[in-house]
């Protein structure tokens, strides 16, 4: 399920940090953060829908590396970025 591009300019005017930013480490997890929370509503409807399970799992393994260097870079906005998209408690 790809995201619509109003859906993709809506997160990144959110989460960038500069005019210019559309790829960094924040704005690839939330626009990842975006794609989960929409493919998890697929799957309510189509449990059995295995090979798009093996995608999640792809973009769950993704967004845990983004945010694993994020924490080593600035333990800061790592901690404002998971409040912000609600990840952790």
């Amino acid at each position: 399920m790809p995201l619509t591009a109003e859906t993709k300019k809506e997160v990144i005017e959110k989460y960038k940090l500069s005019d210019q930013d559309t790829g960094s480490a924040e704005v690839q997890v939330a626009l990842l953060s975006e794609r989960i929370n929409s493919l998890m509503d697929h799957f309510n409807l189509h449990k059995k829908d295995h090979h798009s399970r093996r995608g999640l799992l792809m973009m769950v393994n993704k967004r845990r590396k983004l945010l694993d260097y994020l924490k080593n870079k600035d333990i800061s906005q790592y901690q404002q970025l998971i409040s912000k998209l609600g990840l952790r408690k």
